[in-house]
């Protein structure tokens, strides 16, 4: 028994008594039984395939794939690696997901914004938008938007045509912009001029809240973004041409062609994720105390300024977590293309790949890693954006 201060001794305790001690042991245990758990499932594997006499590792990611990608945004032919497979399918998914992200996010905040309209038909309207889309199966809205691209669209001869956009059932067509090596140097000022242009609306917010008098922010950043862009062009003397598609034979050729299956594949990921996030949207702003409404207007704030300045900035912190979720589900579903012959990294890589070379093991464990990292690295940086917009307790 230990001896006190007072010279009575201390009645001592068993160190399975002590919370600390029990939970480092609770939590070795539960370490030990998970590497134990896989080790079973990695041996248990090992010699099955051993006993069919199947090879393991990633040596066939060197092998020739020998077989073809309707739509690649990298260089690929049949003699190319199930390696450049897996790039393919990787790019292809984030193209996807980028696009998909970014379309999603304006339709459902304009949608959120719309559903809390004074005016009855365009709240009523948003209504029934997000009624229907968000309790319909996403794989059944694939399909229609798939079918219907083929179906309801002109033929190559009847296409829509307007200022070199152009719309058939070979898909949408666009132009590109060609470039020469000095352009890059106007690249460079550009990017060094949207920096800029942040430090400056920083500034400018600081001195506001500092001062309490507004200044101006946007037309500086337009000054600041353009004049040094525009000068440098003209300095740096590139020239910058478009490729135009143009009809040649059966079909357009130049400009870039995004086909049907990538078409229905975006349309329906953001018109379906933009019903959940209108509804994310709705419930941000009415999270927002009124009585911080009625304090912009006292303070004479237009309602567009009331929205941007005072109710958004405030309904964020609780928008941004159920967003991420749908950026996360978006990524993911992007996954049904393989239901509609986009080649996605599900259907070339999980699909094709694994249907050729037999390693099943190898390849769904790589696609899964790919799935967790573009989880993970979106959930960082929306956990980040939330720190940033998250109330300062004072």
């Amino acid at each position: 028994m230990a001896v006190g201060v007072s010279g009575r001794r201390e009645p001592s305790s068993s160190i399975f008594n002590d919370p600390k001690f029990r939970g480092l042991a609770y939590q070795v245990l539960l370490l030990i039984g998970v590497l134990g758990i896989f080790w079973w499932l990695a041996n248990n594997a090992a010699t099955n395939l051993a006993r069919q006499n199947k090879a393991t590792g990633f040596g066939f990611l060197n092998e020739a794939a020998g077989f073809e990608i309707a739509f690649t945004l990298l260089p690929f032919s049949r003699a190319s690696s199930y390696f450049d497979v897996f790039l393919i399918g990787i790019t292809n998914t984030l193209l996807v997901a980028v696009v998909g992200i970014v379309l999603a996010t304006v339709l459902g905040f304009a949608m959120g914004i719309a559903r809390l309209s004074g005016n009855f038909l365009i709240r009523t309207g948003a209504a029934i938008y997000v009624e229907i889309v968000r309790n319909t199966p996403l794989l059944l809205q694939l399909f229609f938007w798939y079918f219907l691209s083929l179906n309801a669209l002109p033929a190559v001869r009847q296409s829509y045509a307007l200022g070199g956009f152009v719309l058939n059932q070979r898909g949408f067509s666009f132009p590109v912009a060609v470039v020469d090596d000095r352009f890059f140097w106007v690249a460079a000022v550009g990017i060094l001029a949207i920096i800029a242009s942040f430090v400056w609306r920083r500034r400018a917010l600081a001195l506001t809240e500092k001062t309490g008098k507004r200044h101006p922010i946007w037309l500086p950043i337009l000054g600041i973004v353009f004049i040094p862009t525009i000068v440098a062009f003209f300095v740096s003397g590139t020239q910058v041409s478009f490729d135009s598609p143009e009809l040649q034979g059966f079909n357009y050729r130049g400009g870039f062609t995004a086909p049907p299956e990538l078409t229905a594949l975006v349309v329906g990921l953001v018109i379906y994720t933009a019903a959940f996030i209108a509804e994310i949207v709705r419930a941000g702003i009415q999270s927002v105390n009124y009585g911080q409404t009625e304090a912009a207007e006292a303070l004479g704030l237009r309602e567009s300024d009331r929205l941007r300045l005072v109710i958004v900035p405030q309904a964020m912190r609780v928008i941004v977590p159920p967003l991420t979720s749908q950026y996360l589900n978006l990524t993911k579903n992007s996954s049904l293309g393989a239901a509609i012959g986009f080649p996605e990294l599900v259907a070339v890589f999980a699909g094709t790949s694994l249907n050729q070379s037999g390693r099943a093991i190898e390849i769904i464990g790589l696609t899964m890693l790919v799935y967790l990292t573009i989880s993970l690295l979106t959930s960082i940086f929306m956990n980040w954006y939330n720190a940033r917009v998250a109330l300062v307790q004072r």
